[in-house]
Parts: C-alpha cells; sequence; structure tokens
C-alpha cells in the first residue's frame, strides 16, 4: 500500500529514520522559551509544545503571544500543539467545546504546523476539528493515551484506523505495558497496522522501562516518530534526545 508522506517545513513524516520529537513542558512563558533555547545544539525533527502545561492557557492572547516568541525562537523548526487533557494524562481538565476552540483559534494563527486531537473525544468534535485545522493548513495528529495497561492487538489496531477514518494525517497510540508480552503487542499492532492498513505515517509507543524498545524500533515495525527529552519528560521512558539520534542513527545504518 503506498503511503503518503506528512511534510511539515521540509520535515518528510514517513520518510527515512524516525523523526524525534522533543517536548517542551513549561508552566511559564519564560521556562518556554528557555527549553527552546536549549535545543540549538540537538538534532531534532519536531517540537512539541504541551499547551496543558502552561499556566496562562486558557488566555487566548497569552497564549498567541507565547506561541508567536516560541515560533521565533524555534525559526523554521515545525511545532505540533498539544493539550493533553487530564483524562488521558495531561495536566488540566478542558470542557470539549473549549478543546475544539482552543485548536481551532491556534490553527487559523498560523503560528504552529500541527495539533494534536484526542481521537475520542467524540466523533463530530474531532471531525470539526480536523476539517478546521486542514482548511489552515495544518496537519493533524489524532491520539489515544492508555496509561493503565495495554490493549489487545486486535484492538489497537481498530483505534488505530479509526483515526485514519476520522481523517487525522497521522493516527498515534501510547500504551502503559504490564509486562515484556505487552510490548510485542503494541510491536505487533504496529506492524499489521502499518504493513495491511495505513495509507499514511502512524506513530506508537509502548511507555515506561519496559516499552523503550518500542521507541527505538520505528524503522523495523512502522513508527514514523519518536519522543525524546532535551531536559523534562513529558512521558515515562523518555530518552535523551542526543542518545535517540545515535541509537536511530546505528539501527538506520544496519537494516
Amino acid at each position: 500500500m503506498s503511503k503518503k508522506i506528512v511534510d511539515v517545513r521540509g520535515v518528510r513524516i514517513g520518510e527515512g529514520l524516525p523523526k524525534i520529537i522533543v517536548p517542551i513542558v513549561g508552566k511559564t512563558r519564560d521556562e518556554i522559551i528557555a527549553a527552546a533555547q536549549s535545543f540549538k545544539d540537538v538534532r531534532l525533527d519536531l517540537v512539541e509544545w504541551r499547551v496543558d502545561w502552561f499556566e496562562d492557557i486558557f488566555d487566548f492572547e497569552k497564549t498567541k503571544e507565547t506561541g508567536k516568541a516560541l515560533r521565533d525562537t524555534l525559526g523554521n523548526i515545525p511545532i505540533l500543539f498539544t493539550f493533553r487533557t487530564s483524562k488521558e494524562g495531561g495536566e488540566k481538565a478542558i470542557e470539549p467545546e473549549a478543546y475544539a476552540d482552543l485548536n481551532l483559534k491556534m490553527a487559523a494563527t498560523g503560528l504552529v504546523d500541527l495539533i494534536d486531537v484526542e481521537a475520542f473525544t467524540g466523533d463530530e468534535i474531532v471531525k470539526r476539528i480536523i476539517e478546521g485545522a486542514h482548511q489552515c493548513g495544518v496537519a493533524v495528529v489524532a491520539s489515544n493515551h492508555d496509561f493503565d495497561g495495554t490493549p489487545d492487538k486486535d484492538e489497537l489496531v481498530r483505534r488505530l484506523v479509526k483515526m485514519q477514518e476520522l481523517g487525522a494525517d497521522i493516527p498515534k497510540i501510547a500504551v502503559m505495558p504490564q509486562s515484556k508480552k505487552d510490548v510485542l503487542t503494541l510491536l505487533a499492532a504496529t506492524e499489521e497496522m502499518a504493513d495491511d492498513h495505513a495509507d499514511r505515517p502512524i506513530i506508537t509507543m509502548s511507555m515506561a522501562g519496559t516499552g523503550l524498545i518500542s521507541r527505538l524500533s520505528g524503522e523495523v515495525f512502522g513508527s514514523a516518530a519518536t519522543f525524546g527529552a532535551v531536559g523534562k519528560v513529558s512521558a515515562p521512558g523518555q530518552m535523551n534526545a542526543r542518545d535517540l539520534d545515535t541509537v536511530l542513527g546505528l539501527i538506520h545504518n544496519s537494516i
């Protein structure tokens, strides 16, 4: 099955090495900009701004102004705008209508290149956000996070297929392993989705130390991007971005 590449500012997600996404989890504007400045000596492909950590996220003018400062600091590095809700492991709760409004308003600013939409927020709201983002030229990562366990392979594939059917550019799923077998389940689901169903890039990961191998083996099993930390991690099991870059390169050169 031929797959489309998602091209954001020349970063071609779904082609070549898995792309390295580094999160920013600053609470204040100054912390956010300082984090971005700390990336200048690190090889990375995208930055995820985890706005649920930002103390002024419910003041849109402050959010927009901080987004502009972040864009100015990062230059041409693509920005993924993510409000991770508390129900999926994030820092803050938000009502679905406010969630849609925030994402659509941010997409319209032209300051971000991708937005993350939690796929099970409700089909109509998810479709509205995806369609609105696309009208602004912004790509969409549809996501689902399970911090309690790992669903079976068929359920993981079903969720990823649903994200694709909703129109997301990149389906993404993250699960918590309770055993090594759970990591194999995630990898098997990734391989099946990538080889048999996906016509676009996908991102998958098994979290915590047990699942670390899944963050490194994307090129083998079919996950198009992985998250690495510079400073503070945004999820259990994230490697240092520099080490991640080294390992991904070693795997790529040996395949």
